[in-house]
């Protein structure tokens, strides 16, 4: 018995030596090669070991078991996975790099299909699934969402709106589809409208001028739609949403494969809001009432050593109207009940073509058409506008050069019943502007690049146009990128074609001169820095500063005369100038975050004095949070912003409106179920904290009991007279307006994908 024990104790050991001596090794790889010091770690025995240089790595005295084993190493996805090992074990493993929002595809800072990181000029890139976020009937209302850009309403009524960037208006942004304009200016209003969200794969962002490269219309930034390539786009999407408020959205995309060589990809959208309401108990309707439909399709032709050929075409069809909550299509255009009553049709077709030549040369066209039939209580606005616009560029590379040589004419033709093409004869103006433009990237050293370009253009009316650009960027390193941008601009501009205010309410259009064509002077300081930790989180830091010279600045002025609204260029400059920043966390733990703030500083500078920019928020802030818990199949989505003060448009010092807006914010939480195949469901509540700008005012449309003026006594100069029935000297105005007026509101919807 006493030398049994002894034995037994030994055999005991040995067997658990035995258990505990497996070895687990393996290599861990990116692409083919080796991951250096890539951490590896088993959760449950919480030890870790790193890969050496050949990304070798090994674990010794194991049991036999299953195992969670995390891997992570700085600059790739974190990697999560479960091995059973019964004895010794090899492993391989393919980490995923983390910087793929770097190397992303651009083409909207170049006209070139670039890596984000090697482009000169910075680019802004935000996908479908970002817009997802807090679902809107159009892309006009998603880029709220957007630090520096913001949706801005120009009527209180009829809610027409147009894009802000940097606190610059919406006629002084280009918007493209795929590249190519399709902006007008009767557009700036339309152009985000109606585009199927289903076929949107990206949108690409430059703030800051860009005339050197696009013309005219790109002093404030571009705004380009990116769509789905056909052969990568799913069979089917449909997106269907309703709101408390009884707005309908429906938008749908299917392709088909018409021959081996042929397909194509067809977008729907359509918008439905018939409900009145009349919160603020003025009499007119709080939100305007719509009915729209829209139309896209896309063809792809395959060709000969993959050259492109695409073909696309969008019908956008509106009829929107506000007014007083008695209003119906009877009285349109009358003076009895006001309203305001828009119908639009608009037509664009846009096609890229590359020559079947060794070199890489691309022809590029658009056309469109745009009819617009307007009411404003008994003022009509008709207009029709066509625009025809083919570019043919060159990407040639010599040596440490990268150019791109291209030439450019459009041709426009409008026609309206307003002073801008009828005075004592009907004369529709017919503008042709050809130009051309060369662009030279030059490779200086491994971090450092140049671009040069210059661009010049003929105006049939004003002449030459010469607009020269200039970039340098340094890349630190391979996540570390500083951006100098610096050019000149030039916009020529139709006032009643890109300001409501020229149209609608009782003030007088007064044009005291002939317009020139505004020119800008601008530079743009950007740095980029993406930073990892070993706990595979990931950090974005992008910070920008600006500043644009603005001369033959035309403005609004309606101080001088409260009864008119006068247009001039600007006797002095405007400035727009500014810090803005974005930062971007994506933690291993499955929560996103989104952050950004713009500082800006927005004036006109006249006779020594400098006054704030009508409707130009010193300062915004936007937000996104998202959360995925995995074990519900549940993604959390809070997004908002947030605007500080802006100068409003008062009719007189007896108005009692406040002269500048409150600190605002819209905020949004939504819920989206993703346990079902293909489908999504999702809801959520909008305007969370149920803001509205009739707070801390007596009302927000002037005189609207008395819209047609009839009870207004004016002086010999036309200004309204303080009168028992019009204490504050008062005429009928709808442009007081700097947010929506809908206040909270929840919304739930389903979003169907068949590959």
């Amino acid at each position: 018995m006493k030398n049994t024990l002894p034995l037994l104790v030994l055999l005991l050991l040995f067997f658990n030596a035995d258990a505990q001596d497996i070895v687990l090794k393996g290599k861990v790889e990116s692409n083919g090669a080796p991951v250096t010091k890539a951490n590896l770690r088993i959760v449950a025995l919480q030890r870790s070991t790193q890969t050496d240089a050949e990304g070798n790595f090994g674990f010794v005295a194991l049991k036999a078991g299953q195992y969670q084993l995390r891997i992570t190493a700085l600059g790739y996805e974190t990697q999560t996975s479960t091995v059973q090992i019964s004895s010794d074990t090899v492993l391989h493993f393919e980490l995923v790099e983390q910087q793929e929002k770097l190397r992303e595809v651009v083409v909207t800072g170049t006209q070139k299909e670039v890596n984000r990181l090697e482009s000169p000029v910075p680019v802004e890139v935000y996908s479908a699934k970002f817009f997802q976020k807090n679902p809107t009937p159009s892309i006009f209302d998603a880029l709220q969402n957007i630090n520096g850009v913001r949706p801005q309403l120009n009527c209180n009524i009829c809610n027409t709106g147009d894009i802000h960037i940097n606190g610059l208006e919406g006629p002084y942004t280009m918007v493209m589809i795929d590249g190519m304009p399709i902006v007008s200016s009767l557009s700036t209003v339309y152009g985000l409208s109606g585009i199927p969200n289903s076929l949107v794969e990206r949108i690409e962002i430059v703030k800051g001028p860009a005339s050197s490269l696009y013309g005219s219309e790109a002093v404030g930034g571009l705004i380009n739609i990116i769509t789905k390539e056909v052969g990568k786009a799913p069979r089917f999407t449909a997106d269907l949403m309703s709101t408390s408020y009884l707005e309908h959205n429906i938008d749908l995309g299917f392709k088909a494969q018409v021959s081996p060589k042929i397909s194509f990809l067809t977008g729907v959208n359509y918008f439905k809001y018939g409900h009145k309401v009349d919160a603020n108990h003025d009499g007119f309707t709080d939100v305007t009432l719509q009915d729209r439909i829209s139309v896209f399709q896309k063809w792809q032709f395959k060709r000969p050593e993959n050259r492109l050929f695409s073909l696309a075409g969008r019908y956008l069809y509106e009829d929107r109207w506000g007014g007083e909550m008695g209003w119906t299509k009877q009285y349109r255009g009358g003076g009895e009940i006001y309203g305001e009553s828009i119908y639009t049709k608009r037509f664009e077709l846009l096609g890229n073509y590359q020559l079947p030549l060794k070199e890489k040369m691309f022809l590029a066209f658009s056309l469109t058409s745009h009819n617009q039939d307007s009411r404003y209580g008994e003022t009509s606005y008709i207009a029709k506008q066509n625009i025809a616009f083919s570019q043919l560029t060159w990407d040639k590379k010599i040596g440490a050069h990268d150019l791109l040589l291209g030439t450019a004419f459009r041709y426009t033709y409008y026609d309206d019943n307003t002073p801008a093409t009828f005075t004592t004869q009907n004369n529709p103006e017919k503008v042709y502007l050809p130009g051309f433009f060369v662009q030279d990237e030059i490779k200086l050293a491994s971090k450092h690049a140049l671009l040069l370009g210059m661009r010049y253009d003929y105006h049939s009316t004003h002449g030459n146009i010469f607009t020269p650009r200039l970039a340098y960027k340094i890349n630190f390193d391979e996540s570390s990128i500083l951006r100098l941008n610096a050019g000149t601009g030039f916009r020529v501009v139709n006032i009643f074609t890109e300001d409501h205010a020229a149209l609608t309410g009782a003030r007088e259009v007064v044009i005291e001169e002939n317009l020139k064509p505004e020119k800008t002077y601008n530079v743009n300081l950007n740095y980029l820095k993406k930073m990892y930790d070993l706990s595979g989180n990931t950090f974005t830091l992008d910070v920008s500063a600006f500043y644009t010279h603005f001369s033959n600045r035309i403005v609004a002025d309606y101080e001088t005369n409260t009864n008119q609204i006068r247009y001039n260029n600007l006797s002095g400059y405007a400035v727009s100038k500014g810090l803005t920043g974005n930062f971007e966390a994506t933690l291993n733990f499955g929560l996103k975050l989104n952050a950004g703030i713009t500082l800006q500083d927005v004036g006109l500078v006249a006779n020594g004095q400098k006054t704030q920019q009508m409707l130009t928020e010193k300062w915004m802030g936007t937000w996104s949070v998202s959360y995925l818990i995995n074990v519900l199949n549940l993604g959390i989505d809070y997004t908002g912003n947030m605007y500080g003060p802006m100068r409003l448009p008062l009719l007189g010092d007896l108005d009692p409106r406040q002269p500048y807006s409150p600190v605002w914010s819209l905020q949004n939480i939504q819920l989206v179920y993703r346990g079902f195949k293909n489908l999504e469901v999702y809801g959520g509540v909008k305007n969370l904290l149920n803001f509205k700008p009739t707070k801390n005012n007596p009302f927000i449309i002037a005189r609207s009991h008395d819209p047609f003026d009839r009870q207004v006594q004016f002086d010999p100069q036309g200004n309204a007279l303080p009168t028992p029935n019009n204490p504050y000297g008062l005429t009928f105005d709808p442009s007081y307006v700097y947010a929506p007026n809908q206040g909270i509101r929840g919304f739930v919807g389903l979003r169907y994908s068949l590959r």
